[in-house]
Formats: C-alpha cells, sequence, structure tokens
C-alpha cells in the first residue's frame, strides 16, 4: 500500500494488481478525486494516508477518506452514527453496515454540483470532533447459525476461542456462513474457520 498521499492520485492505492496502470480507478476518477481533495483541503482538514487512502482529520479524529472504484468514487465519513444528513445523500456501503456513512459519486461534475452539501456534512463532522462527541456504543446481539451453534457444543475448544473473539471477528464468521445457501456448505466452513478461530483472527484475516 502506498505511504505518500501524492502517489494515490498518480497511480492508486497499491492494494492491487492495477497499481500505476491505467486501469487504475483512480485514473479513472482523477478529476472527481481532485475536486474532493480540495474540498477537504479547503474545509481546514489535515491530510493524511491511512491504509493506502487519502484519509482527513480534525482534532485529533479521523473525520473522512476518500476511495475510487470501478463504478464510483466516494468520500465516506467516519463516526457515521453522527451525521444528521439533512439532504438525504449519504449511502451504506453495503448491507451490512450499520449506518449510511458515505457521499458516493458516479460523474466526476457531481462534486462541484453538490461542493456546498460536501462542505456542510464536512463541518458537522469535524463540529462533533471539536466538541468530542462520538457515537453511542451499540449492543449487537448475534444470531448465530444452527450449524455454528452445533459445532460450539460439540467442542468446547472451539466455543471459548469463539466467544473470546472481539464482536467484530465473531461477525465476520456470521456473515461468511450466512452467505452459504446449504447447510453442509456451513459446515465446511465452519471445519475450515477451526484453526483460525482458535487463534484468535477473524474470517478475512490470514
Amino acid at each position: 500500500m502506498i505511504e505518500d498521499i501524492e502517489d494515490f492520485f498518480a497511480k492508486g492505492c497499491g492494494r492491487c494488481e492495477r497499481f500505476a496502470t491505467p486501469d487504475c480507478s483512480t485514473r479513472q476518477w482523477a478529476p472527481g478525486l481532485a475536486e474532493l481533495r480540495r474540498l477537504c483541503r479547503s474545509a481546514g482538514l489535515e491530510e493524511t494516508v491511512k491504509w493506502g487512502h487519502p484519509c482527513y482529520r480534525h482534532a485529533g479524529r479521523n473525520i473522512a477518506i476518500l476511495g475510487a472504484f470501478r463504478g464510483d468514487f466516494r468520500l465516506s465519513f467516519f463516526d457515521a452514527a453522527l451525521m444528521t444528513d439533512p439532504e438525504g445523500l449519504l449511502e451504506r456501503q453495503g448491507p451490512n453496515a450499520r449506518h449510511p456513512d458515505m457521499l458516493r459519486f458516479t460523474d466526476d461534475g457531481q462534486v462541484a454540483a453538490r461542493e456546498a452539501v460536501i462542505l456542510s456534512y464536512l463541518r458537522e463532522a469535524m463540529g462533533y470532533a471539536e466538541r468530542g462527541l462520538k457515537p453511542p456504543k451499540e449492543t449487537e446481539v448475534l444470531e448465530l447459525p444452527e450449524e455454528l451453534l452445533e459445532a460450539l457444543d460439540a467442542d468446547p475448544e472451539l466455543a471459548e476461542a469463539f466467544h473470546g473473539l472481539t464482536p467484530g471477528r465473531q461477525k465476520s464468521y456470521v456473515i461468511n456462513l450466512r452467505g452459504a445457501k446449504k447447510p453442509e456448505t456451513r459446515t465446511a466452513r465452519i471445519a475450515r474457520f477451526r484453526e483460525k478461530i482458535i487463534a484468535g483472527k477473524g474470517a478475512m484475516e490470514r
């Protein structure tokens, strides 16, 4: 992944084989990403790199991060649960996202058209950071698939390890298992995941 902010806009994030090629998504959306960068900087945000992407900070907190994909480019907000979204423009990153947290663009010109709104959203988020406000912690009760419950009941070592995982790691397994339509597929996945769970890792961790 990149460490120099300028590399993102010139070459990409460095997370895939399309890095530094004309096919990189950052090249496709170069004008729009440059406009988003300009707005973030004009709002007084500190520019840095996190996870290979331009991240904008204020008052010691992450405020927003840029991303580019084949079909769109995005400005995503941290602590999205605080955002009021008066224009109803925020979208969820995916079906498992708890809150709408991103402004999504499918045309470079949309950034200029929404400039006033983008700046107002950035300033709202900056205000929360200045006041030290954070979203209230949400307790999510995970509904474990039947096959996972059976595996935990039959394997005390697995059960102890699974319940010792962080909520996010537990959720990663539940999401993965829910993606399997057949019970036998879920059972096979649990068997493959056993070593990872024992090691304290999430489903997507190596």
